[in-house]
């Protein structure tokens, strides 16, 4: 019998399993257009390992490797530094993992990779809780936010991932978000012209674990850089640059209005972490300045 396969347009196969409204599809299409094709990747277990696949098939048409929750930029390490032994300093080696995997699990082997300027790029999708596994609360759930480990609301707020990257001085960082694909690309598209450890941290609503209709996720990550929930920035050289002000910074009570993981906020809690954005946002602003 005469078989054949068809190749998909560009470096993701149509048709992946990801949940209704999740946008972890978008970032793995548009990150690798990209990239290009002399591309590996390294992805963890997590919503992203529907793309590295769960046997024999992947979803990908660029090579890479699934390891472990922990150790994606120790893998991303070695595989960079063969390349460097080898004479090959073209082929990018690229990290995508989640929050879990990122803030909690994987800190300490990205901390290292930071540390000693790796040549890779790890970006890390945040969907704010280890949504694969029943939606538990990570170090990236913000405050007052209800998960399967925090069902009266989270007490503390989230570990402050970009500010632990500037502290490594890594020679570019950012953050984005899926409401502005184009800031994202272009951000992607820096880190790939530049030498060292990158990091790029990016805000992917989840509706199933957060709360909300599939249709708005867009809409929950606009409202997260409306009220300063979401910063986008970067940091290049020592440098950080904000992008646009907040236009309702320390107002997240439409932000929260939208999800229902923060249904059990009341006004106290709206009122300290609509102080805590704008303290943050206002930091970052002296930052900027120096």
């Amino acid at each position: 019998m005469l078989t054949y396969q068809v190749q998909p347009k560009g470096a993701v196969s149509p048709g992946i399993n990801t949940c209704q409204g999740c946008m972890i599809d978008v970032i793995f299409r548009n990150v690798l257009d990209v990239m290009g094709p002399d591309t590996v990747l390294v992805i963890p277990p997590g919503c992203a390992a529907q793309f590295s696949g769960c046997g024999p098939e992947a979803s990908v048409t660029v090579p890479g490797i699934q390891g472990n929750l922990e150790n994606s930029a120790a893998i991303a390490s070695g595989i960079a530094n063969g390349f460097r032994h080898q004479g090959n300093d073209h082929t990018q080696v690229v990290v995508i993992a989640g929050d879990g995997g990122t803030v909690d699990i994987g800190l300490q082997s990205l901390s290292g990779a930071m540390e000693r300027n790796e040549d890779i790029i790890y970006i890390c999708y945040d969907n704010e809780a280890y949504m694969n596994t029943g939606v538990q609360g990570s170090s990236s759930t913000p405050f007052a936010a209800s998960t399967t480990t925090t069902p009266a609301g989270k007490p503390v707020n989230a570990k402050d991932l970009i500010s632990i990257v500037m502290a490594h001085r890594v020679p570019y960082a950012a953050t984005a978000s899926v409401a502005d694909i184009f800031d994202l690309r272009r951000k992607v598209q820096k880190a790939k012209e530049t030498k060292g450890c990158r990091v790029i941290h990016i805000m992917s609503p989840c509706p199933t674990g957060w709360g909300y209709p599939s249709a708005k996720t867009v809409e929950v990550a606009r409202e997260a850089v409306r009220c300063g929930a979401w910063v986008l920035m970067e940091y290049e050289n020592g440098a950080i640059k904000l992008g646009r002000k907040p236009e309702e910074l320390g107002q997240p009570q439409k932000y929260f209005a939208l999800q229902k993981r923060f249904c059990g906020a009341g006004e106290e809690e709206i009122a300290k972490m609509g102080a805590f954005l704008t303290e943050r946002y206002e930091y970052l602003e002296k930052l900027a300045q120096l």
